[in-house]
């Protein structure tokens, strides 16, 4: 049985992406900052179907002491998944050091340094990482300033990873185009919502979309450095 850690697993893409690994045979070890409740819940339904193959654990991954306390709770690893982020409009004029810090730590300080802390456990098994980009990290978000920079460095940071930790480790990145409702951005929701124009394939994506390309991903033994957009062509046209 294989081990999975999916950071900020227990909701939303995150909550699909460990139902998804978990029905492929993986054990999980959900990570989860405030949402308690959700963690729980969805640990007890997926060990009700497997018992003990899932574990939750509280960390604040915007400090180093949060990903020390995540990183120690690991003992064996085949698959980390950095799904954890912030997203928060920032418009210009509006920034302070804090926004930029809350932002940065957790959408790029952290999933580095969980790699990088996890990189001994990853070569011991051949492992994989698989870090969720976003498409605006190549065409940043009006407003959206210090996420479209964070989400940049995630991509540079998934092809610098791919070249340090090989060969015994592949570094691969998926890049969401427009999935959920962001939430608190009822101006983005709607401007999203009216998107489908702006689609190849005239629909939104699902979470399942996203959960299933992560398992291709940890399947792909000869595929490293790589960030594949699942945005149903979006890119194509913006």
């Amino acid at each position: 049985m294989k081990k999975a850690l999916v950071t900020g697993g227990a909701q939303r893409i995150g909550a699909q992406i460990v139902k998804t690994l978990h029905k492929n045979n993986y054990d999980i070890i959900i990570h989860y900052n405030n949402s308690a409740d959700e963690a729980s819940k969805l640990a007890a339904l997926l060990n009700n179907d497997r018992q003990n193959s899932v574990t939750i654990v509280q960390a604040e991954l915007n400090t180093r002491d949060g990903i020390d306390k995540l990183r120690n709770s690991v003992t064996k690893l085949d698959l980390l998944v950095n799904n954890a982020s912030v997203f928060c409009s920032t418009p210009i004029g509006e920034i302070d050091r804090s926004t930029w810090s809350s932002i940065m730590d957790t959408n790029l300080m952290s999933p580095f340094f969980l790699s990088q802390s996890l990189a001994t456990l990853l070569h011991k098994s051949n492992g994989c990482i698989v870090n969720i980009v976003d498409i605006h990290a190549d065409r940043p978000l009006k407003d959206h300033s210090v996420y479209s920079i964070s989400k940049s460095g995630i991509a540079m940071m998934t092809k610098s990873l791919a070249k340090d930790l090989a060969p015994d480790v592949r570094v691969c990145g998926i890049s969401p185009g427009y999935i959920l409702s962001p939430k608190g951005s009822k101006k983005l929701d709607n401007e999203e919502s009216q998107s489908s124009n702006k689609i190849a394939l005239k629909r939104h994506g699902t979470v399942k979309d996203i959960a299933d390309t992560v398992v291709f991903l940890a399947n792909s033994t000869y595929i490293t450095g790589q960030i594949i957009n699942v945005d149903g062509g979006r890119t194509l046209n913006q």
